[in-house]
């Protein structure tokens, strides 16, 4: 079993508290590691060495803090081997994810980097003689980022990323189910030479640590991944200061199917959608809207897929297409919203029931006769389950996509190019994803309206997230 170190002030460090939060790997149930549980005083101490190393970093330029991140992404791929592993054991992704996380991972800090010379002005016509107004972009402050168990790895790129190239430092709350990942890599930022204080992590529970981060005066923005309760607790808790938050928080995301869609294709796309990350994502694919003439034909395809698909240990056999669950709380919570969909009617074509044994394994699993006003349509489930609705016209399927109360991710399968721009433009989501799975690029800009939501990540505008404006009139007196 391993010992975790928090990484504050640029120092591998453990608790004040003098505690210990036992991790498991969710494939065994065994004990693989033990993280330091922070408290009040580390919470500070992060604080207090990001603020101090603020103003030096800011002053930096933007090119020299691009060396740093381009240093971070060369340490990582040194490591790859050992991130995938890590991921592998801590959090249960499959190889195939885990090898894509990692890559991205590294993508990311290198993208990032490049936007050390696009941080850009403007300069504004003034409505008086001789004024000259310019527009500049500041960095926010330090940065409070909480982290999820999901993409533990790859939400460290998209948050400290921006962040460090938008002249931020950051302190970062690991999810308490995957801090391992985290706090390794604070050794490659470390031998990077990052400056100290500019990344620090605090490990230990959210209720403390997030709600800590969250609620101080010297925090510029809270950037947070998580659940709607989780984005909740942390915006209130945020208002005291009135600091600003970005939200990646729940999906419930629609795949609609027409009839003049490639069914195989389609439902191959829809099944990855719904499978990655062992059903752990918030733009999944979480319910799929079928037009009835086709219903049956799609269906079938569909269940064939679904039962194919292999379900174990990624360590054990890097073959299988899905991992566990994270933890036995989803376990539960998934078995739950399967029995009760079964109970409003809903029929299990493949799945259904949790494998046995030791671990957190679910199966993916379809449901049939399912319709508009079950729960299984309006709850977020976050694991391998997908329920099939028949739909009669367009604009039955639109008002059904749109009647929940996420709005993260959205697909629409068609060949018609009519039919899905309509489609897109009536779709009530951040994302639509067009005759493909879902699965968001860097350069784009990830992002939710309703409960999904406020702000987000990635792109030119997911560097604006951590940056403000400050307006000069300079008035020069010149007569002309």
């Amino acid at each position: 079993m391993k010992d975790l170190k928090m990484y504050i002030g640029g120092r591998f460090v453990e608790s004040h508290s003098g505690k210990w939060i036992n991790v498991l790997n969710p494939s065994t149930e065994e004990v693989i590691s033990r993280q330091p549980e922070g408290d009040l005083q580390d919470v500070d101490d992060a604080l207090n060495a990001a603020q101090a190393a603020f103003k030096p970093w800011a002053r930096t330029p933007a090119i020299e803090r691009a060396a740093y991140l381009q240093k971070i992404a060369a340490g990582i791929r040194a490591r790859h081997a050992d991130f995938v592993e890590i991921l592998m054991r801590e959090q249960g992704k499959t190889k195939m994810w885990a090898e894509t996380e990692v890559g991205a991972t590294e993508g990311y800090f290198d993208y990032m980097a490049s936007f050390a010379r696009h941080i850009e002005g403007e300069v504004i016509p003034s409505d008086r003689r001789g004024e000259t107004i310019i527009l500049t972009k500041r960095p926010i402050g330090v940065v409070a980022g909480i982290l999820p168990w999901n993409f533990p790895f790859f939400l460290i790129a998209r948050k400290a990323g921006a962040a460090l190239i938008a002249g931020c430092t950051i302190v970062m709350k690991p999810s308490q189910l995957t801090p391992e990942i985290c706090t390794t890599f604070c050794e490659v930022a470390d031998a990077a030479g990052v400056p100290a204080g500019v990344i620090n992590v605090v490990t230990g529970k959210g209720s403390v640590i997030g709600h800590a981060l969250a609620s101080s005066d010297k925090i510029g923005i809270v950037s947070v991944t998580g659940s709607v309760g989780a984005g909740q607790s942390i915006m209130a808790a945020a208002s005291n200061n009135i600091t600003k938050v970005s939200l990646e928080l729940g999906g419930k995301a629609p795949a609609i199917v027409f009839p003049d869609a490639d069914l195989e294709a389609s439902a191959q796309w829809i099944l990855d959608s719904r499978i990655g990350n062992n059903g752990q994502i918030c733009n999944n694919a979480e319910r799929v809207y079928v037009h009835k003439d086709i219903k049956d034909e799609f269906t079938e395809i569909l269940q064939k897929k679904f039962e194919k698909v292999r379900v174990g240990d990624p360590l054990a056999d890097p073959s299988v297409d899905m991992g566990p669950l994270v933890e036995k709380r989803a376990l539960e919570s998934v078995t739950a919203k399967v029995e009760k969909a079964v109970g409003q009617g809903a029929k299990v074509l493949c799945g259904g029931k949790p494998v046995g044994g030791k671990g957190y394994f679910y199966p993916a699993t379809l449901l049939d006769n399912c319709t508009q006003d079950m729960d299984i349509i309006h709850e977020e489930t976050f694991g391998p389950v997908l329920p099939i609705v028949p739909f009669d016209d367009i604009d039955q399927v639109i008002d059904w996509a749109n009647d929940v109360e996420y709005g993260l991710a959205s697909s629409v399968f068609t060949k018609d190019i009519d039919t899905a721009t309509k489609v897109c433009r009536r779709l009530e989501f951040g994302e639509t994803y067009i005759n493909r799975e879902h699965f968001e690029a860097m350069q784009g800009f990830h992002a939710g309206v309703k409960k999904s939501g406020i702000g987000g990540a990635d792109g030119k505008h997911g560097v604006d997230e951590y940056l403000v404006t400050h307006v000069t009139y300079l008035d020069t007196h010149y007569e002309e």
